[in-house]
């Protein structure tokens, strides 16, 4: 008997179309006696878009580039759907390819239908693009923000159903801590995640903005920035007072002392008239020696 089959969205988008080609051949796919899919044609003025999607801008170029793409070989790959109501459908992924077959003048299209709640949406919809490697770093931090809020998942959470790292999501989710400029910045690829994520680990507001416009300026790469970085971290070092010489006649007396002891002494003597005196010993015996001449009385 086979093993029960997992699915998940930590399996990535793979898991996510699981079944998506046996659908082509049949009209529905059940699992645990639940429907999951079906298979058709869906008129595209039937389809509203994702509101948890996380894309918010979609370059116009490369839409129009598939829109002809379309137009000559149709649509490759369905997009999915839920029904919300009778002939009524939102879109769960493949809203690129929604738009472009409107260009065409497409009047129906082909779909998956699946069964998905609210929160099962934005999931979606972000692991197809996070798969994609197409979607901006800001949009995926806003979304995984949105899954801890309104859906109150853990980083733990998150990194799992994702199928990331726990750390990937930590990082993306640190952007949102700066500010509006350089999220703006990030946003337009006038910076990359690098440089982003070496920023945010300034505390001065100001001191960030100043490196962000040298960034863009200067064309700083990302080891420019993460050395400046550096350099900022480091404690400033506070200069070392300065030594005062010893006066002559305290030179005489210094060399009395040694003299009397038997050994080398250091005076060290700041501008301010402050210092020490440090004599070094070998052993016990020279140490009794030294404080038994230092009790005696001496006239130099």
């Amino acid at each position: 008997m086979n093993a029960k089959k997992k699915t998940g969205l930590g399996r990535g988008l793979s898991a996510l179309l699981d079944g998506a080609e046996e659908a082509l051949n049949q009209d529905t796919v059940r699992s645990d006696n639940v429907l999951a899919w079906s298979q058709g044609y869906i008129r595209t003025d039937h389809i509203e878009t994702n509101p948890y999607q996380p894309r918010t801008s979609f370059e116009q170029e490369a839409l129009a580039e598939l829109s002809a793409s379309i137009q000559k070989q149709g649509i490759i790959q369905p997009v999915t759907v839920r029904r919300t109501g009778k002939d009524q459908y939102q879109l769960i992924s493949g809203e690129r390819r929604l738009k472009a077959a409107m260009m065409a003048g497409l009047e129906e299209i082909p779909a998956f239908i699946r069964t998905a709640d609210d929160n099962q949406m934005l999931e979606l919809a972000l692991v197809e693009n996070l798969q994609r490697k197409d979607l901006n770093s800001m949009d995926i931090a806003i979304s995984l923000q949105r899954l801890a809020e309104e859906y109150e998942y853990s980083q733990e959470t998150m990194a799992e159903k994702l199928g990331k790292k726990r750390t990937t999501i930590t990082n993306y989710l640190r952007l949102l801590k700066l500010p509006p400029e350089i999220q703006v910045a990030l946003r337009d690829e006038q910076i990359s995640m690098g440089h982003a994520r070496a920023l945010v680990n300034i505390t001065d507001q100001q001191t960030q903005l100043a490196i962000l416009a040298d960034i863009i300026s200067k064309g700083l790469s990302v080891r420019d920035v993460e050395k400046i970085v550096r350099d900022l971290s480091q404690p400033i070092e506070k200069p070392k007072p300065l030594k005062k010489q010893l006066a002559p006649p305290l030179l005489t007396m210094k060399d009395h002392i040694e003299k009397a002891v038997g050994g080398k002494i250091s005076v060290h003597l700041t501008s301010a008239g402050k210092g020490s005196i440090r004599l070094p010993f070998r052993n016990d015996e020279q140490l009794e020696a030294i404080l038994k001449t230092l009790a005696a009385k001496h006239s130099f």
